[in-house]
């Protein structure tokens, strides 16, 4: 191989840088010298002890103060737990007007009664208020069968009213049925039907309901002188010719009419009376006769008045016909609160 003249050319540029790099090395040494010498001192030390130093004063101790206790706060009242009863509230519209006299619950006649508690000396010497026999009438005549159309007019929580009522009544000398409706528009009717048999001391009922929404019944086991309830009140003992609600006014129409000269004005009837759900002694006071104007007509009636005994009694008023066996023409109640419902006769039908 031949070497031209651009390979000699290289060769001469790398051999001038090699020996340039050389010459800058060779003067490091010169450039990295300090110029002014360094002089180096070797220094001695001794260890001297500090003078002692006087105990400083004991400082006392700065004592915290005691922390103010705030009074504690009364504890909040607890809230009375004494709850006012309301009177639940009731639709503007009247209820039904009921169809025979229905006195508030009270308490039922028990089996056996316990011996009365000594009265104390003070009232010892009272007299005691003269017990109100029972009415036991021996002869009766109860009215041939017939249906009796009544209108009724009311008020109820301070609202008037009117309404339709009708009076069926059945009987066949051993058996009879007695029915007695009140409807209104838009609330529906109430009905009160008594069933039962003819007995020696007057009608002797076996079941006595009282249906508006819902049914409640009385019961009767006269040959063990009970009267059950389908409310689960407890039981009633019955006594002689016991009655219910709605045969009541019945019996008395048979009473009057079997012997009338027996019943003078302010002369008392005293019938225990079932209702749905509770017994009550029912006092009927004789008023004496009385012309009654009615829708059917002017009537000559008897008049008589059941007052109030109790606090929430109702009063109740008859009126009866002689002309027409003693049935009942009109028949007024009014309630403690003032409430009341006059039925009156506006027509006779036959059943």
């Amino acid at each position: 191989m031949s070497l031209t003249k651009p390979s000699l050319s290289l060769l001469a540029i790398a051999g001038a840088v090699l020996l340039a790099h050389l010459a800058v090395l060779q003067r490091l040494p010169a450039m990295l010298q300090v110029q002014t010498p360094l002089v180096v001192q070797t220094l001695s030390t001794r260890t001297i002890a500090p003078p002692p130093v006087p105990p400083a004063p004991a400082t006392p101790r700065p004592v915290p103060p005691k922390p103010v206790r705030k009074a504690a706060p009364p504890p909040p009242e607890e809230p009375s737990t004494t709850v006012a009863t309301a009177e639940p509230v009731e639709p503007a519209l009247p209820e039904p007007v009921p169809s025979a006299p229905e006195p508030p619950a009270s308490a039922p006649l028990p089996v056996e009664a316990p011996p009365p508690p000594e009265p104390p000396a003070s009232a010892a010497s009272a007299p005691a208020p003269p017990a109100v026999p029972l009415t036991l009438a021996t002869r009766f005549a109860f009215p041939e069968p017939v249906r009796l159309l009544y209108a009724l007019t009311g008020e109820s929580k301070k609202l008037h009213y009117s309404a339709r009522g009708e009076l069926l009544w059945k009987q066949d000398g051993q058996h009879y049925e007695a029915t007695l409706q009140a409807s209104m528009l838009f609330l529906g009717s109430r009905t009160r039907t008594s069933t039962g048999s003819i007995a020696p001391e007057g009608l002797a009922p076996q079941r006595f309901s009282d249906k508006w929404r819902t049914e409640v019944a009385a019961h009767f086991d006269q040959a063990n002188h009970r009267a059950s309830f389908s409310a689960n009140t407890p039981e009633v003992v019955l006594q002689t010719a016991a009655q219910d609600q709605l045969s009541v006014v019945l019996q008395l129409a048979g009473i009057l009419a079997g012997d009338p000269a027996a019943y003078p004005p302010a002369a008392t009837i005293a019938i225990q009376t079932i209702g749905p759900k509770d017994a009550d002694l029912w006092i009927f006071s004789v008023e004496g006769p009385e012309k009654s104007f009615l829708p059917y007509d002017s009537l000559d009636t008897l008049k008589l008045v059941r007052k109030p005994r109790k606090e929430f009694d109702q009063k109740v008023e008859l009126w009866l016909a002689p002309g027409m066996g003693y049935l009942p023409v009109r028949l007024k109640i009014t309630n403690a609160n003032g409430d009341y419902v006059d039925q009156q006769l506006r027509g006779v039908e036959k059943p």
